[in-house]
């Protein structure tokens, strides 16, 4: 018998805190402490065999009968939700995986939380190697293990998986991460992350507006336009670059994105179209560069911050090697070899081009000098942070350079963003097509779960689609992500100093859904994995019908009374303001209810009683109050000061 703490190997099942979660486990399966330490409630898995080979696959046992939910990536740059009940539906690529230990451990008929267990599996890093989770035919969970490097193929193999345990789905997530934050040292909990200040305004995309036909005056006009609450930060997306194709090069534009991933950067800055006359070609003047387009719309509109847009490798085609500009960072052509996992997944255009034309990479000893001296460029244009697209390439690029996890901690992105951007100025980013019109709420439900995992290692970004406007204005106003949409969707997202209403946490799937897809239930549009394409099956679908409990938002009960009974009543949407913090008294015979308050305008609440006095920053004021709906309400003015709250006494 192998022990770790509460999960341990035993007669051929994997048992966790008394559960039996796998059947007929490998015999050279094994759990793992982590430096003795006496976990209650997680413990490594790993596998004791024949450590060689740059690509290993290891069933651990048969998974049937129990419920999960899985994230896996369905195409190089992006992941989505799967649910089932037996191994054999755990697709390839799954980047974790929670099974429900407990069938019906959501709520009973009288709405009552039952007891459950929730097993979390987390794949990690070994060495150089990375652990991905997959299911087969006998429905047996399988590790898939491997390198990226055919010359890397020695491993140490006893921590491959960490698996954790608990009645809480969301805090056994949070935990194990945590836990394996400590473990592996490279990467810090979304807690310990500095949140960018750029979070907490309205701002501007150019992307749908102009695609990388992108100008220097195109943002000038986009901002001179009339609105409500003019946006204080501008990300300015692809298109500002100097880039070119090989003489030889394949032309490859994919219609939905209007990017050619066949281009090169060929300069770390900016081209002709941002520099001050914005004609011709570009010229090594710096009173003419980036610099003066940034200081002319900070200026002009009030901007607190202008990010950019590049690509991890510099562009799409990477650094175009015998440049004189750039030939000090050695950048050598490399063609992408995805993992088999990978390749079974949905076609891409920007990798079959990748594939054909191949990709300039910077020598990795070199990496770091090629982002310091673009950032600090950047940084001394006025730019103040950058959005960095393409990421996943580098997983593709490792043959030759000692597998795909020494490749990547050989591109120091995040050094030269401390060094530069002290705000944490930095959005991690891939595009999702938006062409089939089943994509928008299949890619709302796959941002919503892919949360549940992504969002303890960062704050989530739910995208935007000027198509669906008020449909992805709705997700990111519950997402807790950053706003730069639709203007006419802004009096419900934005107070009238551009600061946003923005959820503390990422928004996630409530607990009753945990395992039930919307995505792939045979009712509404989904992902069809034979034909690797969205299907819609209503294209006029008519009303949904749902219940939403107060149980179902997971912190409430932790921030609400302690004699709280779950009883709430939702009158309407809220859009001008919110309460930001909430005290009261309930042992003095005058009931004191203290407020933080943001926002503008009339103010409500539901009161059994009429307020004996209401006082607003210290001064009493008037207020209404209906004794037939005991709705009290208060008029607030456009505040001075910006992100101000206003404190708000209430004498009942």
């Amino acid at each position: 018998m192998t022990v770790g703490a509460g999960i341990c190997v035993a007669e051929r099942k994997l048992n966790v805190l008394g559960q039996s979660i796998l059947a007929d486990v490998h015999e050279n399966i094994i759990v793992t402490q982590k430096n003795g330490e006496a976990f209650t409630n997680g413990a490594f898995l790993g596998v004791n065999s024949y450590r060689i080979g740059s690509h290993r696959v290891f069933p651990i046992g048969k998974l049937q009968g129990l419920g999960f939910m899985c994230g896996f990536r369905f195409k190089l740059w992006w992941m989505t939700q799967r649910m089932g009940t037996s191994g054999q539906d755990i697709p390839f690529e799954t980047q974790f995986l929670i099974v429900e230990g407990h069938d019906g451990s959501k709520f009973d008929q009288n709405n009552q939380e039952n007891s459950a267990l929730y097993v979390v599996f987390l794949p990690i890093l070994d060495g150089d190697f990375r652990a991905v989770l997959q299911g087969n035919s006998n429905n047996e969970l399988e590790i898939c293990l491997e390198s990226g490097d055919h010359a890397v193929q020695d491993f140490e193999g006893s921590h491959l998986v960490f698996i954790a345990a608990g009645p809480d789905p969301f805090d056994v997530i949070t935990n194990a991460v945590k836990t394996v934050e400590k473990h592996l040292q490279t990467f810090c909990h979304r807690d310990r992350k500095k949140m960018s200040d750029m979070l907490n305004w309205f701002g501007w995309c150019t992307w749908d507006a102009f695609y990388t036909t992108v100008t220097s005056e195109g943002v000038k006009q986009g901002l001179e336009r009339k609105v409500v609450f003019p946006p204080k930060f501008v990300l300015i997306d692809d298109g500002w670059q100097s880039v070119s194709m090989d003489p030889n090069g394949i032309e490859s534009i994919a219609e939905t994105m209007q990017s050619d991933f066949a281009n090169r950067l060929t300069h770390i800055k900016e081209n002709h179209k941002f520099q001050k006359d914005g004609k011709g070609h570009r010229v090594n003047d710096p009173a003419m560069g980036l610099r003066h387009v940034v200081t002319n719309i900070k200026d002009q509109h009030n901007l607190k911050y202008v990010y950019v847009w590049h690509a991890l490798a510099g562009y799409w085609g990477g650094v175009r090697p015998g440049v004189p500009e750039m030939e000090h960072y050695d950048s050598k052509l490399s063609f992408p070899v995805s993992s088999p996992g990978a390749e079974s997944q949905e076609p891409d255009d920007a990798l079959d081009s990748l594939t054909k034309n191949s990709l300039g990479l910077v020598n990795p000893g070199k990496v770091y000098n090629f982002y310091n001296e673009l950032h600090s460029y950047l940084t001394s244009a006025g730019i103040d942070g950058v959005k960095v697209d393409v990421q996943n390439i580098l997983e593709t690029l490792g043959a030759g350079h000692g597998g795909r996890v020494k490749l990547a901690r050989k591109y120091l992105l995040e050094a030269s963003i401390t060094r530069n951007f002290p705000d944490n100025g930095i959005i991690s980013c891939m595009n999702h097509s938006n062409d089939n019109p089943a994509s928008h709420t299949i890619h709302i439900a796959s941002v919503a779960y892919n949360t549940i995992f992504l969002g303890d290692f960062m704050q989530p970004d739910w995208d935007m689609f000027h198509v669906m406007a008020e449909y992805h204005g709705a997700a990111r106003a519950v997402g807790g992500c950053a706003i730069y949409h639709d203007f006419d969707l802004l009096k419900k997202l934005v107070l009238p100093d551009g600061s946003v209403l923005r959820a503390k946490l990422p928004g996630r799937p409530t607990r009753d859904c945990l395992f039930s897809d919307p995505a792939r239930d045979g009712i509404r549009a989904g992902w069809c994995k034979v034909g690797k394409k969205n299907l819609i099956h209503d294209y006029q679908p008519g009303t949904i019908n749902g219940i939403v409990r107060t149980n179902d938002v997971n912190y409430l009960p932790r921030i609400a009374h302690d004699g709280w009974t779950g009883d709430a009543i939702l009158y309407s949407h809220l859009h001008r303001g919110a309460i930001k913090e909430l005290k009261y008294e309930t042992e003095r015979k005058c009931g004191l209810i203290s407020m933080k308050v943001r926002g503008c305008g009339t103010f409500g609440a539901y009161s059994s009683t009429k307020p004996k006095r209401i006082q607003v920053d210290n001064e009493e004021v008037q207020f209404d109050y209906d004794e037939s709906s005991e709705l009290v309400t208060i008029n607030f003015r456009v505040p001075e000061e910006e992100l101000y709250l206003w404190n708000v006494r209430v004498d009942v």
